[in-house]
């Protein structure tokens, strides 16, 4: 047993360290827990959505890293000798333990959504169209020479990239460049500067169509009112799946817009599209896919908080598809 007395909360919490054979007292114990539940979130995370962290943008995989790392050195910690300064040790293990729960935390919710069939297939190039992934972007860039208008879509929240392959693919059959940001941690609001990146690195471009589902729809009609007015490579199309924007930009949006809504969809409902309208430009054009659902706009399986459908994901995605195909081919040159 330690030289060092034991202090009253030590000998108050009735359990014993038989490694160093010495009381352990209450904050030693809840640190061990929140150490273990760390390490176990991060597992789980990659157990159940390996593929994502692989293929997702690096800033989720570095999170998982962190966390591991500070949750191990957390529960390490706690196997340290008593210390002189014990009041400085407690502050500090303090301090760890709400740093590692909210990093547990934020793991935890930001689990994304993988990627399912048909979209996995999508993502293979053939003669038609070749398919390129990197570290935070996908392009589709059709055989031939390409139109010089392209689509550039923001996923929703949560939702891994590869997951909208199959229902945009077509527009890259059709002739257009789609570009799909990696979403850092899978949220559009911290992707704000990737549509800039696009119109620097493809100069060809001259007219874009700015698209994205759920969250990703928000943050895109955000890109449509700053760049509409581009003189060089404006943005002159928003293609919005079950979105609506955050603020009113019926008059100060130039460019064309299609919402495609899903008439069972839990989270954009019908009554929050219709909301929004007054929103939008009053010549904004609406199509609804009857007996669809929110998660039938990416390939990633149910989501929590959705409808039910009445209609097959595949039967909803080719409308999906066909409409945002026959309208963006209206807006090319």
């Amino acid at each position: 047993m330690s030289d060092e007395p034991a202090t009253a909360a030590d000998l108050g919490a009735g359990s014993v360290d038989t490694e160093q054979q010495r009381p352990v007292g209450t904050l030693t114990r809840v640190t061990r827990v929140v150490a273990a539940a760390g390490v176990l979130v991060v597992v789980w995370v990659l157990l159940t959505a390996w593929p994502v962290v692989v293929h997702g943008h690096p800033l989720y995989a570095a999170l998982l890293a962190i966390t591991l790392v500070l949750s191990m050195y957390v529960g390490l910690s706690t196997r340290r000798p008593p210390s002189e300064r014990r009041r400085r040790r407690r502050v500090l293990r303090m301090l760890l333990i709400v740093g590692s729960v909210g990093a547990i935390g934020l793991v935890a919710w930001l689990k994304p959504f993988t990627a399912q069939e048909p979209a996995l297939a999508a993502m293979q190039s053939d003669p038609k169209v070749a398919v390129a992934e990197y570290p935070t972007q996908i392009v589709m860039t059709p055989a031939g020479t390409p139109s010089t208008t392209a689509v550039f879509f923001q996923p929703g929240a949560r939702v891994d990239a590869r997951a909208y392959a199959a229902v945009l693919r077509p527009l890259a059959e059709a002739g257009h460049i789609v570009v799909i940001p990696k979403q850092p941690i899978g949220i559009a609001f911290l992707a704000t500067t990737a549509f800039e990146s696009a119109q620097a690195a493809y100069p060809g471009v001259t007219r874009w169509v700015v698209g994205g589902h759920s969250l990703g729809g928000t943050v895109a009609a955000i890109d449509a009112d700053d760049h509409d007015t581009d003189v060089t490579a404006p943005v002159v199309g928003l293609l919005l799946y079950a979105s609506y924007p955050a603020t009113d930009m019926s008059t100060s949006l130039t460019a064309a817009v299609l919402s495609i809504s899903a008439s069972n969809d839990g989270l954009a409902t019908p009554a929050k599209i219709d909301a929004a309208k007054p929103d939008l430009p009053k010549a904004t054009t609406y199509t609804v896919v009857e007996g669809a659902v929110h998660a039938f706009f990416g390939d990633y399986g149910p989501q929590p908080g959705d409808g039910t459908p009445t209609i097959t994901h595949d039967a909803a995605r080719t409308q999906i598809s066909t409409a945002s195909v026959g309208w963006v081919t209206t807006l090319a040159r």
